[in-house]
């Protein structure tokens, strides 16, 4: 029997044709460097991420560390590493925040204002579209908010964008990280929105291999994924993308998210 080839989806962080070509590169270059031959899949939007998630011959996929830390241990993917940006909120380390953002000219002016705001969320088992607004409200405003207005789901960090540009919300948490991208590829779409306030950092999404794929195989990629930034080309491919390296994460350092989710749920007291 013919093994399929495994897949590589940078789905998460697919923003635009032109970041999905930066991320095709360098999965192509960790294809080479791991001698693992990779099929570069886009499994783009409105398709669920789930699906992609759930898929027996991921080889390097992206995903997001809160539906992750819900699995049960025995049932998670294989860790491979999780990207370091070279922002500051990374602490230099493989950890992310959300971005709160606001229309420049919108209604939303102080933190005071988002109590009353009108929310936008991306979907329910996003830590950075969902999980971290409720978080920080819940750390800002707990037992002082009576009821609040939502939109969603939105799906992604552009439907947030999209609904804030058209006035359907006032307030939206997108990936910090997804924001980063945007602000030096995609520069026009971000055009007339504000970074309100930034949550903390919080374990970033990661990079995911099959449970069934064979040890040799996730070990070359895991290798070729975390070196990557010692070569001049893999290094170069990294900048682009607004990272320094990729860095090795143990997949229990995933666990303070639920926990996080629930205590918001507790402390906010109101449904989205």
């Amino acid at each position: 029997m013919v093994m399929s080839k495994p897949v590589a989806c940078s789905r998460m962080y697919n923003l635009s044709p032109r970041i999905r070509g930066l991320w095709d590169a360098l999965f192509a270059l960790a294809s080479s460097q791991s001698g693992i031959e990779l099929e570069i899949i886009a499994h783009a939007a409105p398709a669920p991420l789930s699906e992609l998630w759930a898929r027996p011959d991921l080889g390097a996929v992206f995903m997001c560390g809160y539906p992750f830390s819900r699995m049960p241990e025995a049932a998670r993917p294989t860790v491979l590493a999780a990207p370091v940006s070279s922002e500051a909120w990374s602490l230099d380390q493989p950890l992310y925040a959300s971005h709160i953002l606001v229309a420049s000219t919108g209604p939303v002016n102080a933190v005071a204002d988002l109590a009353a705001a009108h929310w936008g969320w991306t979907v329910r088992d996003s830590q950075s579209g969902y999980h971290a607004a409720r978080s920080y409200l819940a750390g800002r405003f707990a037992g002082t908010m009576k009821q609040i207005t939502t939109v969603g789901p939105l799906l992604n960090p552009s439907g947030i964008v999209a609904a804030l540009k058209d006035g359907r919300i006032d307030a939206g948490a997108i990936d910090a990280y997804a924001f980063q991208l945007l602000s030096m590829h995609e520069h026009d779409a971000i055009d007339g929105l504000r970074i309100l306030t930034t949550t903390e950092p919080l374990p970033a999404p990661l990079l995911v291999a099959a449970q069934t794929l064979p040890v040799d195989i996730t070990t070359a990629l895991k290798q070729s994924l975390v070196t990557l930034h010692e070569t001049p080309e893999g290094a170069a491919a990294l900048e682009r993308l607004g990272l320094r390296r990729f860095s090795a994460v143990a997949p229990s350092a995933y666990d303070i998210l639920p926990q996080r989710a629930d205590d918001a749920d507790r402390r906010l007291g109101i449904p989205w």
